[in-house]
């Protein structure tokens, strides 16, 4: 039974933001925090939630509603990439656009945020953007933004920023990932449609952490621990106790700017459409979704456990800062959790001291993973010669869900050890050699055809998707692309399964 309800929450949520388009009259400039597609925190935290169910609801809008999407220039010059599907934030505003324009929403513009001259990475993107049909806005970087509000609300603030014409009653502004300039935007805008004799609001749109749940609810906990890296931390509303006497969640970021956010509102908007506190700002209703809590509950804490183990993964890679690694056991500590909370760590860890104790494993070291399938049943594999130990879990839980005998071979020996002499030949990756799990997934694909067993057991391929997995020892680029691609939610321990640097990438 899923604990969320995607139609409740389509209904709801759009409701509530035709309500405040109303409120504002002409126009709603809508910030969209969070992930717009692929939202796959929410997915785990509430069983049930659709990664996409945002768009589907910002679908049911229609014509009342059309796009902007921001993108910080920084972050394309850089080649910044968005972590969970791997792809830069230049790949990922493509991604947005084609995403928007495949459901009949109309995407009025790209707006490069902060821009500079010496930015040549992204004004080549931008001219890649207008050659292929799309309007690219550039925002200069505002001396003292926020703060000086009289430069900003003037002609050498946001009266410099060329004005996006816009015709739909919602617009929905949004960006490949944080700190791109949403809020910025929306607020240039406005001050743009008054300038012009217009009426335009601002609301936002972020489902993380839910204003309506307790401070503490495990939800709201983890989303503190998917920020623990740019150190988001939840806290009451201050501002919306005091005009209401009322408890609500917000989180320090918006509490923080919010006495700047409402002095340049004040000077925006009549007096009666500035907001009394963050909340106010806000227009999400997924909290009046969720119909089984206790199911949410135990979902989040284990979200909490892999964004810990991430941690000390990304930390021993030389990818996490200590800061990050210190809240999460923080935040370990405080919700009363362990590593082996996570029902397939210590199965993996068994695995690996059993082979290691037998002898087996490739190199003298036995790394294990352990895979837990959809009714709870959990499989193990070890690495070898031929497999690692990733790849030999995938084929021990297919060969389970395909009701086909442990013993029975599913690649040929011949073919896998033909794939690992080819790749020492031409790559010289001795130590790594053994098959990792996008070859893996070839290997399956072209034997596939030949092999009613191999055919069989490769269509069950997407039950795996959203299980669990753990592995006793990192991963490297190959194997976490592989993964990613099945779609298992994997976390490893901070151990590199040998000693040689090839190992390591």
């Amino acid at each position: 039974m899923h604990a969320f309800d995607n139609d409740r929450y389509i209904t709801l949520q759009s409701e509530r933001i035709r309500e405040r388009a109303r409120r504002f009259g002409d126009k709603l400039y809508l910030e969209i925090g969070g992930k717009l597609l692929g939202d796959f925190h929410a997915a785990r935290i509430l069983p049930g939630f659709e990664p996409d169910v945002k768009l589907k609801m910002l679908s049911a809008l229609g014509e009342s509603i059309e796009f902007i999407v921001c993108a910080y220039a920084g972050d394309i010059e850089r080649r910044r990439v968005r972590a969970d599907f791997g792809l830069s934030y230049d790949a990922e505003v493509r991604r947005l656009i084609d995403e928007l324009r495949s459901r009949g929403l109309s995407v009025r513009a790209v707006v490069l945020t902060r821009s500079s001259p010496s930015f040549r990475a992204a004004a080549s993107f931008a001219e890649m953007l207008r050659r292929d049909g799309v309007d690219v806005y550039e925002h200069a970087a505002i001396p003292g933004y926020p703060d000086n509000l009289d430069l900003i609300l003037s002609d050498d603030g946001f009266g410099r920023n060329p004005f996006v014409k816009t015709t739909a009653p919602v617009v929905g502004v949004i960006a490949p990932g944080p700190s791109s300039g949403k809020l910025a935007t929306c607020l240039s805008q406005i001050w743009h449609e008054n300038r012009r004799g217009g009426k335009a609001g601002y609301a936002k749109f972020e489902t993380f952490p839910v204003w309506n749940l307790p401070l503490l609810h495990p939800v709201n906990v983890a989303y503190e621990a998917a920020t623990a890296d740019i150190g988001d931390a939840n806290q009451l509303d201050p501002y919306h106790f005091s005009a209401y006497g009322k408890t609500a969640v917000n989180y320090n970021r918006d509490v923080a700017a919010f006495p700047i956010l409402r002095e340049l509102l004040s000077r925006l908007l009549p007096s009666d459409q500035v907001y009394r506190s963050p909340t106010d700002m806000g227009v999400n209703m997924v909290g009046f979704a969720i119909d089984d809590d206790e199911a949410v509950q135990a979902a989040s804490r284990q979200e909490i456990i892999r964004r810990y183990l991430t941690s000390l993964a990304d930390a021993a890679r030389g990818k996490a800062a200590p800061e990050t690694v210190k809240r999460l056991q923080s935040i370990m500590v405080a919700s009363g959790l362990k590593a082996t909370d996570r029902p397939v760590v210590l199965p993996a860890r068994a695995a690996a001291a059993q082979g290691q104790a037998e002898g087996k494993g490739a190199g003298g070291i036995c790394c294990a993973a352990a895979l837990s399938l959809q009714d709870g049943t959990i499989v193990t594999g070890r690495n070898s010669q031929l497999l690692r130990s990733s790849s030999a879990a995938i084929l021990n839980a297919l060969k389970r869900l395909a009701k086909l005998p442990d013993e029975l071979e599913l690649l040929p020996e011949t073919t896998v050890r033909s794939v690992i002499d080819m790749k020492e030949r031409l790559l010289s990756k001795r130590s790594t050699s053994n098959l990792n799990v996008e070859e893996l997934l070839i290997a399956l694909a072209l034997n596939s055809p030949m092999n009613p067993a191999t055919r069989l057991a490769a269509e069950k391929l997407p039950l795996l998707r959203g299980c669990e997995m753990h592995l006793t020892h990192l991963t490297n680029s190959a194997d976490e692309a592989g993964l990613r691609r099945i779609g298992l939610r994997a976390t490893a321990d901070p151990l590199y399964p040998s000693q040689s640097l090839l190992s390591h990438i």
